[in-house]
């Protein structure tokens, strides 16, 4: 009869929580904040598994308990343990590092990010079966860290705000063409410096939006490369590098001309030197097309210095296409919209049918690094579709300088710094 009871009594416990569970999902639905659905985990630990001492501020009453082997306690730590840190990292925060210089001075190779995923909103994973922790490749022995045998279509729960213009933000990686999904193609980091219905411009490096100059506050260190030109002595790589924080280039056409990239306080540094005849900006001029940037069509002679004018698509928004202008809306209509399109003697056709115009279904949004001469940005591939977007990079909680020695590998300055 104990038993019975003993039973019964788990069985209305479990019973309890499933319908709990029901009316809290219910009650996160109507408020929209869906970020909220993890807290039932949290939940079912105290109440089933006690991997966790959620009271750990009680004292205990000592009661007699069965104590578990050994190995079933690291069993339950463990698992635990990864999936609390997969629904962490799924819904809430996840670490990234910086590895290449595309946002220098702003952010710098070394750094240790965290995301927030809640600020826009955190992405329902589109391929759910996966190792946990792992993004797209096994640490070990390489190969896929994903089934493709599930996929769920793109759904962002509700965020604290929407991207906002300037905001760092960490997205997939729109043009790899790989054949990887949506949520496991490769994390850049950019700065957001158009969102929908903004007009860009860059006139001879200076970006213009909605026909202002970028705003520019504390914290955006832009860079561009120029030529700087001596007279007699050279410059000291190693007072360039400590004190005026110049990491990137070296000689020109000779050992009278260097080559570096530089933000605007270190250039006008460097033009207080006696043995500095001259420094220029190296931009490329207007009329110059490059075919390795977006997008890639000889009607749009534009470069890395000289490029639009161009407005960025907004969900709900119709434009007039023409064979011209396609080449600007390609990826969007064929690749991150997925609608057959072909071209059949001079018309277009989407879904086999003639097409003079194209509604936006989602947001898109223009993305560019702060080291405007070293970067892959969306001047070379284009726009970033909003069921790409990540998170908001939040601070750096660790940076880490491989070019020092000792403890000056770490750069104490920029810990718990806040992304601007």
């Amino acid at each position: 009869m104990k038993k019975l009871k003993e039973v019964l009594g788990k069985s209305f416990k479990v019973v309890m929580f499933i319908v709990a569970t029901i009316i809290w999902s219910l009650f996160v639905y109507t408020i929209d904040g869906e970020w909220l659905y993890f807290l039932p985990l949290i939940a079912g630990d105290i109440l089933f598994w006690e991997t966790i001492s959620w009271q750990f501020w009680k004292k205990k009453e000592k009661k007699p308990k069965k104590k578990k082997g050994e190995l079933r306690s690291w069993f339950d730590a463990i698992g635990f343990a990864v999936i609390a840190a997969t629904i962490l990292r799924t819904f809430l925060i996840e670490a990234y590092t910086i590895p290449t210089s595309s946002m220098e001075k702003s952010m710098l190779v070394g750094d240790f990010l965290f995301v927030s995923k809640v600020a826009y909103g955190p992405r329902v994973p589109m391929t759910p079966i996966a190792f946990p922790l792992v993004h797209h490749t096994m640490p070990i022995g390489g190969g896929k860290s994903y089934s493709e045998s599930v996929k769920l279509p793109y759904h962002r729960m509700k965020g604290l705000h929407n991207i906002e213009r300037n905001d760092c933000v960490v997205f997939n990686w729109p043009a790899e063409d790989i054949g990887r999904p949506v949520d496991k193609k490769e994390n850049y980091v950019k700065r957001c410096v158009g969102i929908p219905g903004d007009v860009l411009e860059l006139k001879n490096a200076q970006l213009f939006v909605n026909g202002a100059p970028q705003e520019e506050f504390e914290g955006m260190k832009k860079q561009w490369r120029y030529t700087v030109s001596t007279q007699g002595t050279g410059l000291n790589p190693k007072i360039l590098y400590e004190k005026y924080d110049i990491t990137e280039g070296g000689y020109g056409r000779n050992r009278n001309e260097y080559s570096l990239t530089l933000t605007n306080n270190s250039r006008d540094a460097l033009k207080t030197f006696p043995n500095v005849t001259k420094i220029d900006k190296n931009i490329e001029k207007q009329e110059l097309y490059a075919d390795y940037i977006f997008p890639h069509d000889e009607n749009y002679k534009w470069n890395v210095d000289n490029f639009g004018p161009i407005t960025i698509p907004k969900a709900g928004e119709t434009v007039i296409i023409t064979t011209k202008n396609l080449s600007i809306y390609k990826d969007i209509i064929e690749r991150y919209e997925n609608n057959k399109l072909e071209i059949v003697d001079g018309e277009i056709y989407i879904n086999d049918k003639v097409a003079t115009t194209y509604t936006f279904s989602m947001d898109y949004y223009w993305m560019m690094g702060d080291n405007r001469h070293n970067s892959a940005d969306s001047r070379f591939w284009g726009f970033v579709p909003e069921n790409h977007i990540v998170g908001k990079a939040l601070f750096v909680w660790m940076s880490w300088d491989t070019n020092a020695k000792g403890l000056k590998k770490i750069r104490w300055n920029r810990l718990f710094r806040s992304v601007k």
